[in-house]
């Protein structure tokens, strides 16, 4: 049995969850998603609480069991909590600015990069350099940041680019770091 799907999932009280068949809608304070899960689990609400269980033990339903619920769960924090992503913007010259709700990002090309948000999605800067991304559907957010991140990803010499906030990045020694090693 999936340690993750036989988990149950408290509902806040803030937090209106909607079970109609395979589809799963979730109201809260932030706003609302809804998701079709797929046939092989199958989803209850009694007494303040979600479970996920599997219809059999076909080998499709054990593959499906943990994520299904875990994206439940996702939905019910993305409702009452909500998700963000910080990015940070290394190197001289690099920086990142919001006009309207378009991220305009100066990253050593010869023309600034311009990336629009999915419907849902807030951008942020700080300081030029820390770009936050926040909403309520953490699938979209992480895709979102990672789009960012691939407009101009860490190198490994210098260092420069952008990255995520906390993210280690190994550096190489350069040709002068070689020198004298015998």
């Amino acid at each position: 049995m999936s340690r993750i799907g036989k988990r149950p999932i408290p509902i806040p009280g803030k937090v209106t969850v909607e079970i109609d068949g395979q589809r799963v809608a979730v109201k809260g304070p932030k706003g609302e998603l809804s998701r079709v899960l797929p046939e092989e689990v199958l989803v209850v609400e009694e007494s303040g609480t979600i479970t996920v269980t599997r219809r059999d033990e076909s080998r499709a339903a054990r593959q499906r069991h943990g994520l299904c619920r875990t994206l439940v769960a996702n939905m019910i924090d993305g409702v009452s909590a909500g998700f963000q992503k910080r990015l940070e913007i290394q190197g001289v010259g690099y920086r990142a600015q919001v006009q309207g709700r378009t991220l305009i990002l100066n990253v050593g090309y010869s023309k600034p990069v311009e990336i629009q948000p999915p419907e849902g999605i807030l951008l942020a800067v700080e300081n030029n350099t820390n770009v936050i991304v926040s909403g309520i559907d953490k699938e979209v957010v992480g895709n979102t940041a990672a789009r960012i991140r691939a407009v101009r990803p860490p190198e490994v010499y210098k260092g420069k680019g952008i990255r995520y906030a906390g993210e280690f990045v190994r550096r190489k020694v350069g040709k002068a770091g070689g020198k004298g090693k015998k």
